[in-house]
């Protein structure tokens, strides 16, 4: 309790005119009140309904588990349009040679718990909480939440997961791993050919990373995002 009491402090000490603390069902600020750096608000419930909400109006949880529950809906927004996909010499030959086999929605469970499990640069621990993982688990009941497997020898070597707003043409990627070189970029390149063919009109990537893009990815505004949803800020 202490903890989230500092935490808390601080971010209202950054941000004093700002900060949104979330009560149980209560409802998201405006995203218009995000600060600068896409922090909306502060607490609430992982409840399935809100989940569901948060998607649906680009906003999406973000925290681990030293911190009280975050809601983030940044501005640039991270997001690839399918036909905008970059593919390279290297990659294609991997496809020509079929070195993986990727499966979409076999084994959902396994993908989000390899996504908690691998240790990235620069991260201590992981933001995919059990909470998460539950969560999301339950979203993929719904087939909201949907994971992307890719095997060698029947080995999972690498993956990612995300949320399919199906009805949007958008899916809301969220995590992905890699045990074996370009396997995860391997499952990528599936994932967002496969949803082409589906008439999906972008990718979320969320936030900004070289790897994303070199695939393609680009910022833009968090207002054309929400346009792609439907919704204003």
């Amino acid at each position: 309790m202490a903890k989230l009491f500092l935490f808390v402090l601080f971010l209202f000490i950054q941000n004093p005119c700002k900060l949104h603390y979330l009560q149980h069902n209560e409802k998201f600020p405006p995203i218009s009140e995000a600060d600068e750096q896409g922090l909306l608000a502060i607490g609430g419930d992982m409840s399935i309904p809100r989940l569901i909400y948060a998607y649906n109006h680009g906003i999406f949880p973000w925290y681990d588990a030293s911190q009280p529950l975050l809601w983030w809906s940044p501005d640039p927004r991270m997001v690839l349009f399918p036909d905008k996909l970059k593919v390279s010499k290297s990659m294609k030959q991997l496809f020509r040679k079929e070195t993986f086999t990727v499966t979409f929605n076999k084994d959902f469970r396994a993908v989000i718990e390899s996504c908690a499990e691998i240790r990235r640069d620069g991260q201590h621990g992981t933001w995919i909480t059990q909470e998460i993982i539950d969560c999301f688990g339950d979203l993929h009941e719904l087939n909201i939440a949907h994971s992307v497997e890719v095997w060698q020898d029947d080995n999972l070597v690498g993956g990612l997961y995300g949320i399919y707003l199906e009805d949007k043409k958008i899916f809301c990627g969220e995590s992905m791993f890699t045990r074996a070189s370009n396997a995860s970029k391997y499952g990528f390149i599936s994932l967002v050919r496969k949803l082409k063919e589906d008439g999906v009109k972008l990718i979320d990537c969320q936030v900004y990373t070289q790897h994303l893009e070199s695939l393609g990815a680009e910022e833009i505004s968090r207002n054309e995002f929400l346009s792609y949803l439907d919704v204003s800020a």
